[in-house]
């Protein structure tokens, strides 16, 4: 019992080395949150360390301990407590859209001058869309990530955050309006 207990820890030991820095990029990517990044990677590793007598090697430790991280962060967002007025309520007061529902003439969609290629190949495109995607709300920001970085499906994202199928959709659309207005104002070149 001893020397699997210290085969453990070795182990432990090595996957934080070799697995550490990556689980914590992940994580960052995902909640924009340093600190409950590092606390949800420690609370991965000691889970595999706890773990680590039932792995049975179908998969690389790599993945494994992704896997693990990947359930913790959902676990966290199901744990939240989400507020009406971090949700969001449909309202009248739609900032988007008149009150006859079409685009509000200050907020309608812009032509955007760059291509889809182009901006594909720009490293700073995607710092302006971390950015805008840092200034979503926290369940917007796990809504959207979890379809278009994680490229889950809807029954899934919606199991996993415990929303219904209409509150993801409001969740959604908001999020990429809120996207498209602060690209439109942070990147791109409109006509």
């Amino acid at each position: 019992m001893k020397q699997q207990e210290e085969v453990g820890e070795h182990q432990a030991t090595e996957w934080v080395n070799t697995h550490g820095d990556a689980l914590y990029a992940f994580a960052v990517t995902r909640i924009k949150d340093k600190e409950l990044s590092k606390d949800l990677v420690q609370e991965t590793f000691i889970a595999a360390w706890k773990g680590f007598k039932q792995f049975r090697g179908e998969a690389s430790v790599k993945s494994w301990l992704f896997s693990i991280l990947k359930n913790k962060i959902a676990d966290h967002f199901r744990r939240q407590k989400w507020s009406a007025t971090e949700i969001g309520d449909y309202n009248d007061q739609d900032p988007f859209f008149d009150a006859h529902e079409h685009w509000a003439k200050t907020t309608s969609p812009k032509t955007w001058e760059d291509g889809a290629d182009t901006l594909l190949e720009n490293q700073e495109f995607y710092k302006v869309l971390d950015y805008c995607q840092g200034k979503l709300n926290t369940i917007q920001r796990a809504v959207f990530s979890l379809k278009y970085v994680e490229e889950m499906g809807t029954d899934m994202i919606t199991d996993e955050l415990n929303l219904s199928q209409a509150n993801y959709w409001v969740i959604m659309h908001r999020a990429k309006l809120q996207l498209r207005a602060c690209m439109e104002s942070n990147w791109f070149i409109t006509r």
